[in-house]
């Protein structure tokens, strides 16, 4: 077994549990940023090495892990920055018990479920076992739902309920599925591993019908954790009522890894001559989400779910792309990382203003450059790496989707691709504007003194994420590209 793979997992998995005992809240945070950093530096080295073909390994790093596994890892170091200022400023109430030892106060809780939903998001990108990975996604739903309810308010404990109701619904059927996929294994191939390796061979049978319908029930069960329109209710709770570096992970990460999930599941169908078939589930679901949310964000008084609403219009955008085929897989992948960088950064700038102004309601913020300009103008920067406007990545990664649609002819789907996308637009900048500009909305304004001086903690982790996000749009770096050029090979495209 590799043990690059057993590190990037036994790190933060070990640090996770350590946290619950760390009775200094220094030691703690600085735990926290160690983990992450290291956990950084293993990426880098396991994105380096070349891809080992074993099919019957549970355990293996391909190309849609490493994509997946470098944006969980760089989202994760970011916010691990982050978190040190936001957890100094909303500090956990942990007690001491007679005997001294720590109990379980918020900080414990979260410092150490965040590290545990590292390690778990990592198994998910280093899964080749199907089995294995319907266990992953569950478990990153068991490590995350306890820092959605770290303000352990009553609007968080319903965000939470929420949470683990539709996902494990959700994962209910996505086991199904996984049950009815062992199924699609012919009686002369039955004793093949359940890898993506082996069922993708050229010698592996699989029975379309129990085929077909295993893609369904995945499709159904893993686009609940994707975010995917109609499942996507428990998002925006979870997105509201999560802290700010929560939610940069949730909608940068959390869905990526139902997507990676998706992607395992249509490798295995392209392999099997299914792959129009499970294409054509990601059309659906993909326009589903891109024209639905449309209809939620663009009236959203809450700018913590106006954010939420977009992370289920950009999912739903890579899955056109990926359901279109062609340079659309391209396209599709390269848009969920241009996603990742601009939600994350956003969703941390969106902490920035809650601390400042004490609400997430848009009639409640006015006057961001005069109070807070650095925060200010990263939002908009954000706002516009998000709506796809040059030069930022997200306008080529949108762009390469679109363009696919027109190039085989689909007038009607590029239509409803475009309709929403305009509306979204026009919905977000009327939000963003507003609240940027204007008087300072603070009721004490007239006592203090504007511009608030913001620490670097609170705009160099955002704008680090925003910066990367820009340099994409101006030239895709060639490991990269070739690695993204990897996952549509494996996918049955020809580029």
């Amino acid at each position: 077994m590799d043990v690059l793979l057993i590190a990037l997992l036994g790190v933060p998995a070990s640090a996770g549990g350590i946290a619950f005992f760390v009775r200094s809240d220094r030691v703690r945070r600085g735990l926290l940023l160690a983990t992450g950093t290291a956990h950084a530096a293993l990426t880098i080295a396991a994105l380096a090495k070349p891809v080992r073909n074993n099919p019957s390994a549970w355990l293996a790093l391909d190309a849609p892990g490493k994509l997946f596994l470098g944006i969980t890892s760089l989202l994760f170091l970011v916010v691990a920055v982050y978190a040190l200022g936001y957890l100094k400023k909303e500090p956990g109430t942990a007690t001491r018990s007679d005997s001294g030892l720590p109990t379980n106060g918020p900080e414990a809780v979260f410092t150490g479920c965040l590290l545990l939903f590292l390690a778990v998001m990592t198994l998910v990108e280093i899964s080749a076992h199907f089995g294995l990975l319907w266990a992953a996604v569950e478990a990153t739903t068991l490590a995350s739902a306890p820092l959605l309810y770290f303000h352990r308010s009553a609007r968080s404990l319903e965000a939470v309920w929420k949470y683990l109701l539709i996902c494990s619904v959700g994962i209910a059927l996505a086991l199904l599925g996984t049950f009815f996929l062992a199924a699609s294994m012919t009686p002369g191939h039955s004793g093949l591993p359940l890898t993506v390796g082996a069922l993708s061979a050229r010698d592996a049978s699989l029975s379309p019908v129990w085929l077909k319908a295993a893609l369904i029930f995945l499709f159904v069960g893993y686009g609940a954790k994707a975010g995917f329109f109609p499942l996507h209710t428990w998002l925006p709770d979870a997105h509201s009522e999560a802290p700010s570096p929560i939610s940069a992970l949730l909608s940068g990460s959390l869905l990526n890894c139902a997507l990676l999930a998706l992607l395992r599941v249509q490798t295995v169908a392209a392999a099997a001559g299914e792959g129009a078939f499970g294409r054509s589930l990601f059309l659906l679901f993909g326009a589903l989400s891109v024209g639905m949310s449309a209809l939620f964000l663009i009236r959203q008084s809450d700018y913590k779910r106006l954010l939420a609403y977009s992370s289920v219009e950009n999912i739903g955008l890579a899955a056109l792309g990926i359901g279109l085929g062609g340079f659309g897989v391209y396209g599709g992948l390269l848009h969920a990382l241009n996603h990742s960088l601009a939600k994350g950064g956003m969703f941390l700038i969106s902490g920035n203003f809650l601390r400042t102004f004490r609400t997430k309601r848009v009639e409640g913020v006015s006057g961001g450059f005069a109070i807070r300009p650095i925060s200010s103008a990263l939002w908009v920067a954000g706002f516009l790496a998000l709506a796809g406007t040059p030069p930022f990545g997200a306008f080529f990664s949108k762009f390469t989707v679109l363009r696919e649609a027109a190039v085989q002819g689909r007038y009607g789907l590029l239509a409803l691709m475009l309709a929403p996308i305009v509306a979204i637009f026009a919905g977000m900048s009327a939000v963003i504007l507003r609240m940027v500009w204007g008087n300072p909305s603070l009721p004490e304004h007239g006592e203090k003194k504007f511009p608030i001086r913001e620490k670097y903690w609170a705009w160099a982790p955002p704008l680090a994420l925003l910066a990367i996000a820009l340099g994409l749009g101006f030239g895709i770096p060639s490991g990269l590209d070739r690695l993204i050029r990897e996952i549509c090979i494996s996918l049955g495209e020809r580029l």
